[in-house]
């Protein structure tokens, strides 16, 4: 019986230990990014008024895990996620030997990004959806590997391998600029006619009558670069 005890708290020990790191390298990283987007949001701003001061770029830090970049009719919300998470022996990232190795390596902080309109938070409509772009995971060893829609179009020789991939500010800077660019290439679909041939007066009052366009989402690819 002692055994036992002690094989569950040395278990529960290693996992807290692990976690709790984990959740400090994704933390890190996020704040990072924050600081990156900032300035990419500044650089692109300057190159941007030059030719058309009408075109607004804006960054907003909403709290200590979330952040927005707004730009036309786009807005890309970035999470953290405060939970470590792990996944079926089954799924595509466990299947590694360098996952295998060491079973630290099997949790993973999470930064998700999604793309809304603009509008839908200016108007604060709630049930427009938003669109996941994409996944970061990031492990124990400030290794990571994104999860995704095809559209993300990040370099493949740079984030292939989940044992090399170490994050940099140089990697950060490339997924934000890849989930704008995916996030302006989104385009708005409108509703089909028929749709909206009638009305309802609390619609009206509401003003939820008119065309509800929503963005055409993402192609999501389930093979993950790892």
């Amino acid at each position: 019986m002692e055994d036992r005890l002690n094989d569950i708290i040395n278990g529960l020990h290693q996992k807290s230990v692990t976690k709790q790191e984990i959740y400090r390298n994704t933390k890190f990283t996020f704040d990072r990014m924050k600081v990156i987007s900032q300035e990419l949001i500044d650089e692109l701003t300057e190159r941007i008024t030059t030719q058309d001061a009408n075109v607004v770029i804006e960054y907003r830090n909403v709290g200590e895990h979330e952040f927005q970049i707004k730009f036309s009719g786009d807005l890309l919300v970035f999470v953290m996620h405060s939970n470590i998470i792990t996944f079926p022996d089954d799924y595509e990232i466990m299947r590694n030997e360098y996952i295998d190795e060491d079973f630290r390596r099997r949790f993973f902080g999470h930064i998700m990004a999604y793309n809304f309109m603009a509008d839908t938070i200016k108007y604060n409509r709630l049930d427009d959806p938003g669109y996941l772009v994409g996944r970061m995971l990031i492990n124990i060893e400030n290794h990571f590997c994104i999860e995704g829609v095809k559209q993300l179009d990040l370099p493949q020789e740079e984030i292939s391998n989940i044992a090399k991939n170490v994050i940099t500010d140089r990697t950060l800077r490339v997924i934000v600029e890849s989930a704008m660019v995916a996030a302006v290439n989104n385009d708005l679909m409108g509703q089909d006619v028929s749709d909206i041939e009638r009305i309802t007066l609390k619609q009206k009052l509401e003003n939820t009558h008119l065309t509800k366009p929503r963005k055409l989402g993402f192609q999501i690819s389930h093979e993950l670069t790892h």
